[in-house]
């Protein structure tokens, strides 16, 4: 493909979203006019994955094609952390990343949004136009302090409708040259889904349309167990304050419609930013010739299963859908078909379907790289694909495909036993059964393990492979295990 024909790219993400959040997904009480138009005129992946449940280690995957066993960020980086960080600390520094190579082949490079990859105050990984907020996670959608390349302010109004602001606008100035390409990357920090964000109504002008919705498209389930089990480890081993997570909260919000009605309200505000960026498109000329890929760093539980928030909210993390199952959409006016795709892609996918697309692979090692092309899948049906997704949440792996859901568990810690979980999706597509040590799924089991076993085999960087005493950057979710299984010297590394 010549430079001249190169399309844009804009892709969006948002910061905590189960595929089940959109009305294209089939949700009857979320209003997302136009991602649901957005998915009527190009194309709609129902079986899209996250690689991890944590919004670093899934957003790491998307820039690098690598999993967290390669890239070493294996759960959100703490801020509270930060002041042990190198200057300018950048966790995927040593890999080339999708800006960096697209800026090689003469594309214009933005980030607005959330990074959550390092330190904040510089533009990383190529990006030219860096626009961000002082901090990784979300305690308030108000009031953030930001960063727009070389200066520092808080804005009091909406964060999502800032980045929006600020996207809108450096697409009208990228239409002043429209023979240059250019990559947006437009990650949004909602609809986040952790209090005090979403404690309480919702501030923004989406509120009243939620504020009696009965909420009957998220169930009603007791707390789980394991989400229990969960806070008391966390509650021993990771300290409280500095601006970090309240544990607690995530047995208190399930149930909570205030909160959920607030959940969905926040996704509205994302809607309606990506309406405003298809405007924007428009007005200046650039909806002919650009590709808009929209999806979320992970999916979230909203109360199924009795737990909230990410695959890691239970010990042991889990691997159910809802927790890992993420929205995936493209458009484009001229270049893709339209509807829907149930093949099992990854997001870590993205990487190397968009480099060859592009013609950029050659100039790219994709040497142990596992993303995956599934560019042909951008035009109809396809030729034999190896239908699965694997996922890594330091202590789980997991492998997913039509027909099964098995979550194999690290077995190298005495203090701490865990068990498999295998799940029937024929049968049971909730996965609420769990066949594991069944003798009549045996067969089935051992074959399941065993590709596991040869996927990490294939591709895990002994430095971070967590289950061969490999160490995490910055910070662990799980940092009892690892020290049990690998002695007390075991530590994180930047």
């Amino acid at each position: 493909m010549r430079a001249s024909e190169r399309p844009n790219i804009i892709l969006i993400m948002t910061d905590n979203q189960p595929a089940d959040m959109l009305g294209c997904y089939g949700n009857p009480e979320v209003s997302t006019p136009h991602l649901d138009k957005m998915a009527s005129e190009g194309l709609i992946f129902e079986n899209a994955y996250c690689p991890n449940a944590m919004c670093s280690p899934s957003r790491a995957s998307v820039w690098t094609g690598r999993m967290p066993c390669q890239h070493g960020v294996h759960t959100w980086l703490d801020d509270r952390q930060m002041e042990n960080w190198p200057a300018a600390w950048n966790a995927i520094e040593e890999f080339d990343t999708l800006p960096e190579i697209l800026k090689r082949n003469g594309y214009a490079t933005a980030m607005i949004g959330k990074y959550h990859l390092g330190m904040l105050d510089a533009p990383q990984n190529g990006i030219d136009h860096w626009i961000t907020m002082a901090r990784g996670h979300t305690l308030d959608f108000y009031g953030n302090q930001m960063r727009v390349n070389d200066k520092t302010f808080v804005h009091e109004g909406h964060s999502v409708d800032f980045f929006t602001d600020k996207a809108v606008e450096y697409i009208g100035e990228r239409a002043a040259a429209p023979d240059d390409p250019f990559l947006l990357m437009l990650p949004y920090n909602g609809p986040y889904g952790h209090w005090p964000s979403i404690k309480g109504p919702a501030q923004n002008r989406f509120w009243l349309q939620y504020q009696d919705m009965p909420m009957n498209s998220v169930p009603r389930e007791a707390i789980n167990k394991a989400a229990i089990d969960c806070y008391e480890m966390n509650k021993s081993f990771h300290p409280q304050g500095k601006g970090g997570p309240d544990f607690s909260a995530l047995l208190q919000i399930p149930n909570d419609l205030t909160s959920l009605r607030n959940y969905y309200s926040q996704m509205s505000v994302v809607d309606d930013g990506v309406g405003r960026v298809f405007a924007a498109l428009e007005a200046g000329g650039l909806d002919e010739n650009t590709i808009v890929i929209f999806t979320a760093d992970h999916g979230f539980s909203l109360g199924h299963h009795g737990f909230w928030g990410h695959g890691q909210a239970t010990w042991p993390s889990n691997g159910f859908r809802v927790a890992y199952n993420i929205p995936l959409l493209i458009w484009s006016r001229r270049l893709l078909s339209e509807g829907p795709r149930s093949v099992y892609v990854s997001s870590t996918d993205l990487y190397a379907t968009l480099l060859a697309y592009l013609g950029m692979t050659g100039d790219v090692d994709m040497t142990g790289v596992p993303s995956r092309d599934f560019g042909v899948f951008l035009y109809g049906d396809a030729d034999p694909w190896d239908d699965a997704v694997v996922i890594e949440q330091e202590e789980t792996r997991i492998i997913r495909t039509p027909e099964w859901s098995y979550f194999k568990r690290f077995k190298g810690s005495d203090a701490y036993p865990l068990e498999d979980e295998l799940y029937d999706l024929s049968k049971d597509p909730d996965e609420r059964v769990n066949l594991s040590g069944n003798p009549a799924q045996a067969d089935i089991e051992t074959a399941l393990s065993a590709k596991i076993d040869a996927y990490f085999a294939a591709y895990a960087d002994a430095r971070f492979d967590l289950w061969k005493g490999g160490a995490v950057k910055s910070n662990s979710s799980r940092p009892w295990l690892w020290k049990d299984a690998w002695g007390e010297d075991w530590a994180p590394v930047t």
